[in-house]
């Protein structure tokens, strides 16, 4: 079984200003420079002819490069347990798009679409029960504003889980319209 999402990855330089922001969190799960990405769609585990049907039904995608940047940071919660700490990407609403879109390549191989609110968003780590207070970090951070750069590419990830955290591995890269 792989484990498969699509999204996109960002510029070397988006990924540096982002790591400079880390830290002073205790117990905070920090991603490394390799993890960040926007993630488009979670497809979760799929056997490998699965995952083949995947990289053919994406290369079917069409959509035209667009311009996005990082702004604003903000943590996701569940049932009021915060579990997630984001930078957040603009416009929302063609990120939107092409998220829909990669939901339409893959309806036509069979696979559901995403039935959870898409919100683009760049994880800075992950949090559990253990970590301090975010207040300070989104107080320095909530103002985020980095130079826009462009999506030119949709990228198919494979997602190892490992003892350490998750490994991300581009498996195929779509250059957009």
């Amino acid at each position: 079984m792989i484990r498969l999402f699509v999204g996109i990855d960002p510029p070397d330089r988006i990924k540096t200003a982002l790591v400079s922001l880390m830290g002073n969190i205790a117990g905070a799960r920090w991603q490394s420079y390799e993890q960040l990405h926007i993630t488009l769609r979670f497809i979760g585990e799929v056997d490998h002819h699965s995952a083949n049907d995947v990289v053919a039904a994406l290369g079917s995608l069409h959509h035209p490069g667009f311009e996005v940047a990082v702004a604003g940071t903000g943590s996701f919660d569940k049932r009021g347990r915060l579990h997630t700490l984001w930078a957040g990407v603009e416009p929302e609403a063609l990120l939107r798009t092409l998220h829909n879109k990669v939901d339409q390549s893959l309806k036509y191989i069979g696979m559901k679409p995403d039935t959870r609110q898409f919100r683009p968003h760049i994880t800075l780590a992950r949090l559990g029960s253990l970590t301090g207070p975010l207040h300070g970090f989104l107080e320095t951070n909530g103002g985020l504003s980095l130079p826009p750069f462009t999506v030119d590419a949709v990228c198919l990830y494979e997602s190892q889980l490992t003892s350490a955290g998750p490994v991300y591995a581009i498996v195929e890269r779509y250059t957009l319209d």
